[in-house]
């Protein structure tokens, strides 16, 4: 797709029909950066005794046609931009005294106390999940404000860490290598990411995001909202980069 407006209106259509059952059947519909994936389309035939008759089509071969049919379908669709819902954003509060503070001041031309200024004014949205369970890609921010990724990836990046790296802002929900420019931290990471949750990311796709400056010492104060059930398992991993900052492989990994 042309670029990630492209694909969050895909998606958004995507689950439009299959709520009206205009789907063929599918496991899993997955965001990323450029593309959206459907995982598990079938034709709906289940079961069967294993024998075929001539020139009976495999289960492989049914499948297969089934997909075809749906790529020439999808041919045809008139996909409308996607719709900003009127939802409550989820608030996220950082503390932004994190190690690439200043380098991000220099990239952005303002002095390093304007980064909190200028990145929590900003209105966010998860564009899409990867790279680790709970872990969401923000868009929102002006291209002028898009920041490269480290030349040296950190080897170890402090779950709750915020961090810049081109058109996205991420929070690392566990700590894990990175090479994103790490601006702040969320005092309390432990809400983006609870297996006892439905569901278990706090920042699934379409989902509103703000971003509240705070102290060191307030900055576990602020509640935060329950998110809305949304369509990507956090743990599968779909999106640009590896997680150490190495080469993209097309548009299945964008890593952190």
């Amino acid at each position: 797709m042309a670029d990630g407006e492209h694909a969050e209106a895909f998606h958004a259509e995507l689950l439009r029909r299959r709520e009206r059952g205009e789907l063929p059947a599918v496991r899993e519909i997955v965001p990323a950066a450029r593309t959206v994936l459907l995982d598990g389309i079938h034709d709906g035939v289940h079961g069967g005794t294993g024998e075929r008759t001539p020139g009976e089509r495999t289960p492989r071969e049914r499948a297969s046609g089934a997909r075809e049919r749906f790529a020439r379908d999808l041919a045809s669709w008139r996909v409308e931009p996607p719709q900003r819902e009127g939802r409550e954003p989820v608030e996220i509060p950082v503390v932004y005294d994190g190690p690439d503070l200043d380098e991000v001041a220099a990239l952005w031309g303002v002095p390093a106390g304007e980064v909190a200024a200028l990145h929590s004014r900003t209105a966010f949205r998860v564009a899409f999940c990867g790279f680790a369970p709970g872990f969401g890609y923000l868009t929102g921010l002006p291209e002028r404000l898009h920041v490269p990724r480290r030349t040296t990836p950190r080897t170890r990046v402090p779950a709750g860490a915020v961090a810049l790296a081109g058109p996205y802002t991420g929070v690392y929900p566990r700590s894990s290598p990175g090479g994103w420019q790490i601006v702040g931290r969320m005092p309390d990471p432990g809400a983006l990411w609870d297996p006892a949750r439905e569901p278990a990311a706090l920042l699934v796709p379409g989902t509103p995001v703000r971003f509240v400056a705070v102290g060191a010492r307030d900055g576990g104060a602020l509640a935060l909202p329950a998110p809305r059930a949304g369509d990507v398992p956090a743990g599968r991993a779909r999106a640009g980069d590896s997680p150490a900052g190495g080469s993209p492989v097309g548009d299945s990994q964008v890593g952190a």
